[in-house]
């Protein structure tokens, strides 16, 4: 039982974070009434003409829109397939290392990419992937002509995707990690007696001593279908690659900041906001549903 004097001390620790969350959440929430205007910052929000749903019309009209959600849906998924695939398989042959002593080391490697900002590794990679970089020095060695790479439209979402399950994955490998040391190893020493092989035990009961793991992590990613990354891709694209880079966040930056468009900025936030809200709950709800996992 809980003593009242060390609640009151609780609550009063929980005071900081009710200020962060209204300040940053909630009252910035007032500014969705643009998405129904024509916002004007002289008039404010208050005065500014109310439209209904012409922003959201005009949104749709526009073929570049269409396209920008197209770009994030792609971006966004092949990051979601990738970081769930490529963490596990990692995450199986760690476990698998014989030699024990290098399972530190390895980890620890993996994960420095993870704790860099992509302000930093943004450079990184186009200096890496430059025209001059590395990566061209070795195809001029081949004796292949260099390449532009991100300066392609047809390679930026492959680099986009790549670049960000390279940063992540060591990190990302850690549940799976977790859930591996859940296993009973009792089952692979009667597997091992039996005759069972590494590939045998790995498919027979590795992979379905974590399937549980694997389908809940699936599932609550669904409420990241689009979201595809801003601070990556604001560091990595240019006007040449749009066509196949440009997603939601970007062009909201762009609509809103740069060619001050806000109320159209807005709608377009607003709903990618309801299309996640939807997309997150409907992720709670088949998590708990097949996976027996609950927030209350």
């Amino acid at each position: 039982m809980f003593n009242k004097k060390f609640l009151k001390q609780y609550y009063i620790m929980l005071i900081p974070g009710f200020i962060w969350l209204i300040l940053f959440s909630i009252v910035p929430m007032f500014g969705v009434a643009m998405a129904f205007q024509n916002f004007n910052p002289v008039d404010g929000i208050l005065k500014s003409e109310f439209v209904g749903l012409d922003n959201f019309k005009y949104m749709f009209q526009m073929s570049d829109t269409r396209q920008v959600f197209i770009n994030t849906i792609i971006i966004a998924v092949g990051k979601l397939i990738g970081n769930l695939i490529v963490p596990l398989i990692f995450a199986l042959l760690l476990n698998e290392l014989c030699i024990k002593k290098l399972f530190r080391p390895i980890q620890t490697i993996v994960y420095l990419p993870y704790f860099l900002s992509w302000v930093i590794l943004a450079k990184i990679i186009l200096n890496i992937f430059g025209y001059t970089g590395p990566i061209n020095n070795f195809l001029q060695y081949l004796g292949v002509d260099s390449i532009n790479f991100f300066g392609r439209a047809d390679l930026f979402r492959p680099l986009v995707i790549g670049t960000d399950i390279w940063k992540g994955f060591g990190y990302n490998a850690v549940i799976y990690l977790a859930a591996l040391l859940g296993i009973d190893p009792t089952l692979y020493e009667a597997a091992a007696v039996d005759g069972s092989g590494r590939f045998s035990r790995l498919w027979h009961i590795t992979l379905p001593g974590i399937k549980t793991t694997i389908a809940l992590l699936a599932i609550l990613s669904l409420g990241n279908v689009l979201h595809a990354g801003f601070e990556q891709i604001f560091n990595l694209y240019n006007p040449l690659v749009y066509s196949t880079g440009d997603i939601l966040d970007t062009w909201v930056y762009r609509a809103g900041l740069v060619n001050l468009q806000f109320s159209l900025a807005t709608a377009v936030g607003l709903l990618k906001s309801v299309v996640s809200l939807i997309l997150i709950t409907l992720g709670y709800w088949l998590a708990d549903k097949f996976a027996g996992y609950k927030i209350f």
